[in-house]
Protein backbone atom coordinates (compact mmCIF):
# COMPACT_ATOMS: atom_id res chain seq x y z
CA UNK A 1 0.00 0.00 0.00
CA UNK A 2 1.07 3.63 -0.81
CA UNK A 3 0.95 6.20 1.68
CA UNK A 4 0.38 9.50 0.12
CA UNK A 5 1.06 12.78 2.77
CA UNK A 6 0.00 16.23 1.07
CA UNK A 7 1.38 19.09 3.47
CA UNK A 8 -0.54 22.39 3.70
CA UNK A 9 -0.62 25.27 5.95
CA UNK A 10 -3.51 24.27 8.34
CA UNK A 11 -3.47 20.69 7.58
CA UNK A 12 -1.68 17.55 6.57
CA UNK A 13 -3.83 15.00 4.62
CA UNK A 14 -3.03 11.61 4.71
CA UNK A 15 -4.18 8.79 2.17
CA UNK A 16 -3.03 5.50 2.09
CA UNK A 17 -3.59 3.47 -1.27
CA UNK A 18 -4.18 0.42 -2.25
CA UNK A 19 -3.92 0.71 -5.86
CA UNK A 20 -6.28 2.84 -7.11
CA UNK A 21 -8.44 2.88 -4.09
CA UNK A 22 -8.54 4.91 -1.14
CA UNK A 23 -8.21 2.24 2.09
CA UNK A 24 -8.16 5.49 4.20
CA UNK A 25 -7.98 9.24 4.97
CA UNK A 26 -7.33 11.42 7.49
CA UNK A 27 -5.65 15.21 8.65
CA UNK A 28 -3.34 16.37 10.97
CA UNK A 29 -3.22 19.99 12.32
CA UNK A 30 0.16 21.43 10.84
CA UNK A 31 2.56 22.13 13.24
CA UNK A 32 6.36 22.87 12.03
CA UNK A 33 7.63 22.94 15.52
CA UNK A 34 6.79 19.14 16.06
CA UNK A 35 9.61 16.65 15.38
CA UNK A 36 10.48 13.74 13.35
CA UNK A 37 10.04 11.57 16.17
CA UNK A 38 6.30 13.01 17.13
CA UNK A 39 5.26 12.78 13.85
CA UNK A 40 6.25 9.41 12.93
CA UNK A 41 4.51 8.24 16.73
CA UNK A 42 1.39 10.07 14.98
CA UNK A 43 1.63 8.13 11.56
CA UNK A 44 2.50 4.87 13.19
CA UNK A 45 -0.76 5.27 15.61
CA UNK A 46 -2.45 6.65 12.39
CA UNK A 47 -1.80 3.49 10.12
CA UNK A 48 -2.26 0.79 13.21
CA UNK A 49 -5.76 2.22 14.01
CA UNK A 50 -7.00 1.66 10.51
CA UNK A 51 -5.12 -1.60 10.25
CA UNK A 52 -2.79 -0.48 7.41
CA UNK A 53 0.82 -2.25 8.16
CA UNK A 54 1.94 -3.05 4.94
CA UNK A 55 2.99 0.17 3.71
CA UNK A 56 5.73 -0.34 0.58
CA UNK A 57 5.59 3.15 -0.42
CA UNK A 58 5.63 7.29 0.13
CA UNK A 59 5.05 10.11 -1.27
CA UNK A 60 5.31 13.26 -0.17
CA UNK A 61 4.19 17.02 -1.46
CA UNK A 62 4.33 19.96 0.77
CA UNK A 63 3.62 23.95 0.73
CA UNK A 64 5.44 24.05 4.25
CA UNK A 65 9.06 23.28 3.55
CA UNK A 66 10.15 23.66 7.12
CA UNK A 67 8.59 20.19 7.54
CA UNK A 68 9.46 18.24 4.15
CA UNK A 69 12.53 16.67 5.92
CA UNK A 70 10.81 16.08 9.14
CA UNK A 71 8.35 14.14 7.83
CA UNK A 72 10.27 12.05 5.23
CA UNK A 73 12.09 11.02 8.53
CA UNK A 74 9.05 10.58 10.53
CA UNK A 75 7.66 8.45 7.55
CA UNK A 76 11.37 6.39 7.50
CA UNK A 77 10.41 5.64 11.11
CA UNK A 78 7.02 4.89 11.48
CA UNK A 79 6.94 2.66 7.77
CA UNK A 80 10.90 1.46 6.87
CA UNK A 81 9.68 3.31 3.57
CA UNK A 82 12.02 6.34 1.96
CA UNK A 83 9.78 8.88 0.41
CA UNK A 84 9.54 10.51 -2.55
CA UNK A 85 9.27 13.68 -2.39
CA UNK A 86 7.49 16.09 -5.22
CA UNK A 87 10.05 19.03 -6.26
CA UNK A 88 11.16 20.24 -9.26
CA UNK A 89 12.79 17.83 -11.54
CA UNK A 90 10.44 14.39 -10.68
CA UNK A 91 8.17 13.04 -13.53
CA UNK A 92 5.15 14.58 -13.53
CA UNK A 93 3.68 14.40 -16.79
CA UNK A 94 2.66 17.58 -16.68
CA UNK A 95 3.91 20.58 -18.86
CA UNK A 96 4.08 23.84 -16.97
CA UNK A 97 3.26 27.34 -19.00
CA UNK A 98 4.19 29.68 -16.23
CA UNK A 99 7.29 32.61 -16.15
CA UNK A 100 8.74 30.36 -13.31
CA UNK A 101 7.75 26.42 -13.01
CA UNK A 102 9.21 26.12 -9.94
CA UNK A 103 7.22 28.76 -8.29
CA UNK A 104 4.06 26.26 -9.02
CA UNK A 105 3.37 24.68 -5.53
CA UNK A 106 3.00 21.02 -4.90
CA UNK A 107 -0.28 20.98 -4.20
CA UNK A 108 -1.13 22.45 -7.68
CA UNK A 109 1.06 20.15 -9.18
CA UNK A 110 -0.22 17.33 -7.74
CA UNK A 111 -4.12 18.03 -8.04
CA UNK A 112 -3.57 19.17 -11.94
CA UNK A 113 -2.14 15.71 -12.63
CA UNK A 114 -5.03 14.51 -11.07
CA UNK A 115 -7.43 16.19 -12.70
CA UNK A 116 -5.52 15.63 -16.31
CA UNK A 117 -6.36 11.97 -15.60
CA UNK A 118 -9.81 11.86 -14.29
CA UNK A 119 -11.88 15.00 -16.16
CA UNK A 120 -12.04 16.21 -19.68
CA UNK A 121 -9.90 19.30 -20.89
CA UNK A 122 -9.86 21.96 -20.20
CA UNK A 123 -10.16 22.37 -16.23
CA UNK A 124 -10.26 24.76 -14.09
CA UNK A 125 -9.36 23.29 -10.58
CA UNK A 126 -10.28 25.47 -6.80
CA UNK A 127 -8.39 24.43 -4.22
CA UNK A 128 -10.14 25.82 -0.82
CA UNK A 129 -8.13 25.92 1.89
CA UNK A 130 -5.76 28.12 3.89
CA UNK A 131 -5.10 29.87 0.55
CA UNK A 132 -7.69 29.59 -2.45
CA UNK A 133 -6.11 28.96 -5.47
CA UNK A 134 -7.63 28.46 -8.86
CA UNK A 135 -5.48 26.78 -11.95
CA UNK A 136 -5.98 26.21 -15.14
CA UNK A 137 -4.93 23.66 -17.28
CA UNK A 138 -5.23 24.08 -21.41
CA UNK A 139 -7.09 21.79 -23.76
CA UNK A 140 -3.58 20.42 -24.85
CA UNK A 141 -2.98 19.48 -20.77
CA UNK A 142 -0.71 22.57 -20.53
CA UNK A 143 -0.56 24.28 -17.05
CA UNK A 144 -1.35 27.60 -17.85
CA UNK A 145 -1.63 29.70 -14.88
CA UNK A 146 -3.42 30.43 -11.69
CA UNK A 147 -4.72 32.57 -9.29
CA UNK A 148 -4.11 32.64 -5.43
CA UNK A 149 -6.35 34.46 -2.76
CA UNK A 150 -6.90 34.65 1.06
CA UNK A 151 -8.31 31.46 2.36
CA UNK A 152 -12.19 31.56 3.66
CA UNK A 153 -11.03 30.72 7.53
CA UNK A 154 -7.84 33.28 6.96
CA UNK A 155 -10.30 35.90 6.00
CA UNK A 156 -12.48 34.88 9.07
CA UNK A 157 -9.68 34.74 11.33
CA UNK A 158 -8.06 38.18 9.87
CA UNK A 159 -11.84 39.97 10.27
CA UNK A 160 -12.22 38.90 13.57
CA UNK A 161 -8.95 39.55 14.97
CA UNK A 162 -8.94 42.56 13.60
CA UNK A 163 -12.05 44.20 14.17
CA UNK A 164 -13.52 45.26 18.11
CA UNK A 165 -17.18 43.94 17.35
CA UNK A 166 -17.26 40.77 14.76
CA UNK A 167 -16.93 37.40 16.79
CA UNK A 168 -15.28 34.35 16.00
CA UNK A 169 -18.16 31.61 14.10
CA UNK A 170 -18.29 28.09 13.14
CA UNK A 171 -18.57 27.97 9.38
CA UNK A 172 -22.24 26.55 9.32
CA UNK A 173 -24.25 27.68 6.31
CA UNK A 174 -26.37 30.68 6.36
CA UNK A 175 -30.07 30.26 6.54
CA UNK A 176 -30.23 33.03 3.45
CA UNK A 177 -28.04 35.36 2.08
CA UNK A 178 -29.01 38.48 3.53
CA UNK A 179 -27.65 38.47 7.54
CA UNK A 180 -29.51 39.46 10.28
CA UNK A 181 -26.91 39.17 12.64
CA UNK A 182 -22.83 39.13 13.06
CA UNK A 183 -22.42 36.07 12.90
CA UNK A 184 -25.04 35.38 10.09
CA UNK A 185 -23.95 37.81 7.51
CA UNK A 186 -20.12 36.74 7.88
CA UNK A 187 -20.97 33.02 7.01
CA UNK A 188 -22.67 34.77 4.19
CA UNK A 189 -20.00 36.78 3.18
CA UNK A 190 -17.93 33.72 3.81
CA UNK A 191 -19.40 30.70 2.37
CA UNK A 192 -21.93 32.62 -0.10
CA UNK A 193 -19.32 35.38 -1.24
CA UNK A 194 -16.39 32.73 -1.84
CA UNK A 195 -19.11 30.97 -3.99
CA UNK A 196 -19.71 33.92 -6.26
CA UNK A 197 -16.18 34.62 -6.39
CA UNK A 198 -15.57 31.37 -8.22
CA UNK A 199 -18.60 31.56 -10.47
CA UNK A 200 -17.38 34.26 -11.25
CA UNK A 201 -13.67 33.39 -12.16
CA UNK A 202 -14.93 30.64 -14.09
CA UNK A 203 -16.41 33.21 -16.04
CA UNK A 204 -13.55 35.03 -17.01
CA UNK A 205 -11.15 32.04 -17.00
CA UNK A 206 -13.26 30.63 -19.86
CA UNK A 207 -13.43 34.11 -21.44
CA UNK A 208 -9.72 33.92 -21.30
CA UNK A 209 -9.69 30.10 -22.47
CA UNK A 210 -11.95 31.11 -25.40
CA UNK A 211 -14.11 27.72 -24.59
CA UNK A 212 -16.18 26.03 -21.25
CA UNK A 213 -14.30 24.07 -19.20
CA UNK A 214 -14.36 21.79 -16.76
CA UNK A 215 -14.73 22.79 -12.66
CA UNK A 216 -13.25 20.75 -10.50
CA UNK A 217 -13.40 21.76 -6.23
CA UNK A 218 -11.45 20.26 -3.88
CA UNK A 219 -9.75 21.53 -0.34
CA UNK A 220 -11.14 21.50 3.56
CA UNK A 221 -13.97 23.43 2.70
CA UNK A 222 -14.89 22.57 -0.94
CA UNK A 223 -17.62 20.83 -0.74
CA UNK A 224 -18.91 23.99 1.28
CA UNK A 225 -18.66 26.47 -0.65
CA UNK A 226 -18.92 23.95 -4.26
CA UNK A 227 -22.59 23.32 -2.95
CA UNK A 228 -23.15 27.05 -2.97
CA UNK A 229 -21.78 27.90 -6.46
CA UNK A 230 -24.14 27.93 -9.94
CA UNK A 231 -21.88 26.99 -11.80
CA UNK A 232 -21.28 23.19 -12.95
CA UNK A 233 -18.62 21.53 -10.60
CA UNK A 234 -17.25 18.47 -9.61
CA UNK A 235 -16.41 18.15 -6.25
CA UNK A 236 -13.42 15.88 -5.44
CA UNK A 237 -12.13 15.36 -1.83
CA UNK A 238 -9.43 13.04 -2.78
CA UNK A 239 -7.62 14.85 -5.90
CA UNK A 240 -4.56 15.83 -4.52
CA UNK A 241 -4.15 12.54 -3.07
CA UNK A 242 -4.59 10.55 -6.63
CA UNK A 243 -2.16 13.24 -7.74
CA UNK A 244 0.44 12.14 -5.42
CA UNK A 245 -0.65 8.51 -6.34
CA UNK A 246 0.14 9.11 -9.89
CA UNK A 247 3.27 10.89 -9.56
CA UNK A 248 4.45 8.22 -7.31
CA UNK A 249 3.55 5.41 -10.48
CA UNK A 250 5.72 7.51 -13.03
CA UNK A 251 8.67 7.77 -10.36
CA UNK A 252 8.74 4.61 -8.73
Amino acid sequence: MLLAIDVGNTNIVLGVMDGKEIVVSGRFATNIYETDAEYAIKLQAFLTIHKCDKIDGAIISSVVPALVQTLRRAVKLATEQDAMIVAPGIKTGLSIKTDDPSEVGADMVAGAVAAKEKYPLPIIIFDLGTATTGSVIGKNGDFLGAIITGGVKTTINTLSSGTALLPQIDLTPPKKVIGTNSADSMKSGALIGTACMLDGLVDRFEEELGEKATVVITGGLGRQIGKNCKKDVIIDDNLLIDGLRIIYDKNK
